[in-house]
């Protein structure tokens, strides 16, 4: 049996320089969701739809954790 995992990612969109964090437990279908603009919302509206980092993790908690650690960085 498979563990499974998650992950936490960093998508922008490049001409604004806008920011999306978020975690997922299938990145591949989160990342076309987001190229689709399947949701509405902050990353529809701004067109952020290029994922520019991951982590990958095996456990939710820590997955969860680390998303709050990066959302508090200064993003300049």
């Amino acid at each position: 049996m498979m563990e499974q995992k998650y992950y936490v990612y960093i998508i922008c969109n490049r001409k604004e320089g806008c920011l999306y964090i978020g975690f997922t437990n299938d990145i591949r279908k989160r990342t076309i969701e987001h190229k689709n603009g399947t949701y509405d919302g902050y990353t529809k509206k701004y067109r952020i739809d290029k994922l520019v980092y991951f982590e990958e993790f095996f456990d939710k908690n820590m997955t969860i954790k680390r998303e709050k650690k990066l959302k508090k960085w200064n993003r300049a």
